[in-house]
């Protein structure tokens, strides 16, 4: 039974200094007392003391910090943010790559009573000035000397400035090095930081996290102590971890930590299980992630659709590049993967004989290949990924599970596991948390996702109109998102209404589902974008798979080994994203229009049919800003920034009726 009373609180607010009903509940993990972050650390410190914590690496080496060292260093980059005059409800910005002066900035500023603000790499200086502005930012942290350019322009509204990954080569007052921040910790007295650490309250907020809108400035999602503490403990109640002394949990940190779901598993999961974290290459997207994972060979993984198309490639590659045997040889093991996997998805547990020798030549070393030989548990966060990319990890025996990935739930609402797994589908709900599917139709099974749960977040700071909007009454979160219930309680999503195409006959398209099928029918295809805003028919971008510059993380016009093998496999010779460009590769172009013939063909209404398609000049990067920092494609971003050939489409129409 859910507790609706409203007597006493409120579920949300807009306050920075602002407290809210926790959503408990009886005879449920969400009964659980409510705790602050540096009480879930402490305790964590406490027992686990000479544990490893967090790992960086340095010309000589992996450089350690035990867990009471890192909780020390906390309270010491908490003192020194106290003697730069951070006030209680101001705000610490974060501004660099992912590493152990990330984690310790943010847990010190929530320890010294503030917010910990983490921002993009990728925003602009116009962006970080917007956010500084609003989180009322007095001291910004950033990684060196590109992130302080973007802060000149308003470094006389903040206190202070500090520098941690490169050596400082401007001369501005009141910026620091790492180790003379630090150094001013011996200013302020235990008792002093003590007493603003018992000050906190679980209902409060400590922590920002900023939601880019395509319209208006970004919005503040206010994350409370509990928000953090209660769903890291939903989290490792709802999966499988590795705890000393048994054992230790290992994870790689290489996704933006100003992302929060990132920041739940790397920081809040890694403190609660006293995992140890290593910290990645700043250039781990680009090509040395899987370096890192062959070195640390972590037991939990999540990723980013980016990051298993990468791995894919790497596989297929390796594959195509093996003999006639040996490729036949993983064909009939990858065959023997997917027909165990449905049986035991019906409840046959009973493996044949011959499975362990498929382990063995099969799988075993391609977990091997990727580093991924000790994972346990592998995730995708950030949009789904299609299914063709699922059960071909399937079949090696790497079971991909999905994560309902939202700020406003503290980065997490549903989870698969490996034993709840179902492909295509984001898992189940974390317990104590609920989910109701509000449906349009009376025979339809689609309908809007809303959540409840101690899980969802405070309100939008300073934004009582936002706020309201998103959070109704009774604490239910209207998330936006479209999707559905199966019965056995597994949540499927079928898109977001802010990404429904209106036509010009007011028809409204989801171009999800249609995006994802046509990836699935065109292989070389790395991103499908349906446009059609306002206008009489639907027609496609499409992106396709190429090579990377391991420097610049730009695309390279040569296609990837997979792409290639692909084109062989059509008879066609093209190597190049310039073979193929304006219809150059008749092979190729007769392929996609068969496709997409396909997909019309499927098409329920006469609209929603693709009528005209074009493939860019180039891949979609975050560097270029068609990405989001967990690879999401920004759709109204590159709705604008390819105007022009979205017009092109339509542009002959308006020719003949003239």
């Amino acid at each position: 039974m859910l507790c609706m009373d409203l007597a006493d609180q409120s579920f949300w607010t807009t306050k920075k200094d602002g407290q809210v009903r926790l959503r408990m509940e009886k005879n449920s993990l969400a009964s659980e007392s409510p705790v602050t972050v540096h009480d879930m650390f402490l305790d964590t410190a406490t027992k686990f003391s000479n544990s490893i914590a967090l790992c960086s690496k340095h010309r000589d080496g992996w450089q350690v910090l035990t867990y009471m060292e890192y909780y020390e260093e906390c309270r010491k980059a908490a003192k020194a943010f106290l003697r730069l005059g951070l006030e209680r409800f101001h705000s610490v910005g974060i501004i660099g790559v992912n590493s152990e002066e990330w984690v310790i900035s943010s847990l010190g500023a929530i320890m010294a009573g503030g917010f910990s603000v983490g921002i993009l790499t990728t925003d602009s200086a116009k962006t970080c000035q917007v956010i500084a502005e609003n989180s009322k930012v007095q001291v910004i942290v950033v990684d060196g000397t590109v992130q302080l350019q973007k802060i000149q322009g308003f470094l006389k509204s903040i206190k202070a400035v500090v520098q941690y990954k490169e050596d400082i080569r401007a001369k501005l007052p009141n910026l620091y090095s790492w180790s003379a921040f630090l150094a001013l910790a011996v200013n302020v007295s235990d008792e002093m930081l003590d007493h603003v650490i018992d000050s906190q309250k679980p209902n409060q907020c400590c922590t920002l996290v900023y939601s880019h809108t395509t319209s208006g400035p970004p919005k503040a999602i206010m994350l409370s102590h509990d928000n953090i503490t209660w769903t890291t403990s939903a989290i490792v109640q709802s999966l499988s971890f590795n705890c000393p002394p048994e054992g230790q949990e290992t994870m790689v940190s290489y996704l933006p930590l100003s992302c929060f779901s990132s920041q739940l598993f790397d920081v809040w999961v890694s403190i609660y299980v006293a995992g140890v974290l290593y910290f990645a290459e700043p250039d781990a997207l680009r090509g040395s992630l899987l370096d890192t994972l062959r070195e640390v060979r972590p037991t939990t993984f999540y990723g980013v659709p980016q990051v298993w198309d990468r791995m894919l490639d790497k596989m297929r590659t390796t594959q195509l590049a093996a003999s006639g045997f040996r490729r036949k040889l993983d064909a009939w093991a990858m065959r023997l993967r997917l027909r165990i996997h449905a049986r035991q998805m019906l409840g046959q547990e009973r493996l044949p004989l011959c499975s362990c020798l498929a382990r063995r030549l099969t799988f075993d070393p391609a977990r091997r290949f990727l580093g991924l030989d000790q994972c346990r548990q592998l995730f995708n966060t950030g949009i789904g990924l299609p299914m063709d990319t699922l059960l071909y990890f399937l079949s090696l025996d790497i079971p991909i599970c999905e994560l309902y990935s939202l700020d406003e739930c503290t980065g997490v609402h549903a989870l698969g596991s490996p034993g709840e797994f179902r492909p295509t589908s984001c898992g189940k709900e974390l317990p104590g948390t609920h989910t109701k599917i509000i449906k349009q139709e009376e025979e339809g099974t689609v309908g809007a996702v809303h959540v409840w749960g101690r899980h969802v977040f405070m309100g939008y700071l300073h934004n009582k109109a936002s706020t309201q909007e998103t959070l109704d009454a009774y604490g239910w979160l209207h998330t936006g998102d479209m999707g559905y219930l199966d019965e056995e309680n597994f949540l499927y999503l079928s898109g977001n209404v802010q990404e429904m195409i209106t036509l010009k006959s007011g028809e409204k398209i989801n171009p999800l589902p249609m995006e994802e099928r046509l990836k699935l029918l065109i292989p070389i295809a790395r991103y499908v974008v349906l446009v059609g805003q306002d206008a009489p028919y639907l027609c496609a971008l499409l992106t396709l798979k190429c090579q990377v510059n391991p420097e610049s993380g730009e695309p390279r016009d040569a296609l990837t080994t997979e792409a290639v093998g692909f084109c062989q496999h059509l008879k066609s010779t093209s190597t190049r994203l310039t073979d193929i460009l304006y219809d150059g590769d008749p092979i190729i172009t007769e392929f996609i229009n068969q496709a997409v013939n396909k997909v019309n063909s499927e098409a329920t209404e006469p609209n929603s049919k693709i009528i005209k398609w074009r493939i860019l000049d180039t891949d979609f990067t975050m560097e270029s800003g068609e990405l989001g920092a967990n690879t999401k494609v920004k759709r109204a971003l590159v709705t604008k920034m390819y105007q022009a050939e979205i017009e092109n489409f339509y542009e002959e129409d308006e020719e003949e009726e003239d």
